[in-house]
């Protein structure tokens, strides 16, 4: 792994923000995270907002509308039911940007950290960048115990058990060459839910692409959280067995 550094301009890029049910913060965060673009790439067609909508019960997907027709770098994509990771394939799949990425729509990972990801996938020969919260560098705020314990858990598992190097597979902040999309795909990367973040970093290992690993200022989101632990750790546990039965034999 390496510590990735820089800024530059120059490559497209495609930034996905899968949402459900974000009627309420939707409108805020999409302008705030537009207007950090603007100023740091003002090169007129080089990115993109996506709004991956997968399956929005709420005013959501008018939102979602509305933005696209006031922003032009503002896309929807609409998918048709819940998952990050369907969400998050179906608009890769769907981009024609030298890059993808993803963030998530609290924008917990610090802004400060996105021209150093492009800068390592444009200039420093990096083919995969992914945040983390573990690194000493890291720093960390707003984070309950019972997260904290539940984050470092899950990826004391994940390394040990798939033998992977990476720190922090669920760090919402992730970063790929667009046509690495495709290989990391077929390679196993294929959940339709959270754990698709996680296989990403894992198939990229095996398949020997350069991965940067970015040590980032996370302030998490105080507000209750839509997800249950338990059943998360129970299909988390199931996708990292049938995840391991993909890794090529030669890495065994």
């Amino acid at each position: 792994m390496f510590l990735c550094g820089e800024f530059f301009q120059g490559m497209t890029f495609d930034v996905t923000i899968p949402v459900l049910n974000e009627a309420a913060t939707l409108e805020r965060q999409v302008k705030l995270l537009h207007r950090f673009l603007q100023q740091q790439f003002p090169q007129e067609n080089q990115w993109r907002i996506v709004i991956a909508d997968n399956g929005s019960t709420d005013e959501t997907r008018a939102i979602a509308a509305k933005l696209s027709l006031e922003l032009p770098e503002v896309h929807v994509v609409h998918v048709p039911r819940k998952g990050v990771g369907l969400a998050l394939k179906t608009s890769w799949s769907q981009s024609r940007a030298d890059m993808v990425g993803y963030m998530d729509l609290d924008l917990a990972t610090d802004l400060r950290h996105f021209p150093q990801a492009y800068n390592a996938l444009a200039t420093e020969g990096f083919d995969l960048v992914y945040g983390t919260r573990l690194h000493k560098r890291s720093k960390v705020r707003g984070r309950t115990l019972k997260r904290e314990i539940t984050s470092r858990a899950f990826n004391f598992i994940a390394k040990n058990y798939l033998r992977t190097r990476f720190s922090d597979g669920m760090c919402g902040f992730k970063w790929l060459k667009r046509e690495y999309v495709q290989t990391l795909m077929d390679g196993g990367a294929e959940s339709d839910g959270w754990f698709f973040s996680t296989e990403l970093l894992a198939v990229a290992e095996w398949k020997g692409l350069k991965i940067c690993e970015l040590p980032v200022h996370w302030t998490d989101d105080t507000s209750e959280s839509k997800v249950n632990i338990p059943r998360l750790a129970k299909q988390y546990l199931l996708a990292m067995k049938t995840l391991k039965k993909r890794k090529p034999r030669r890495n065994a």
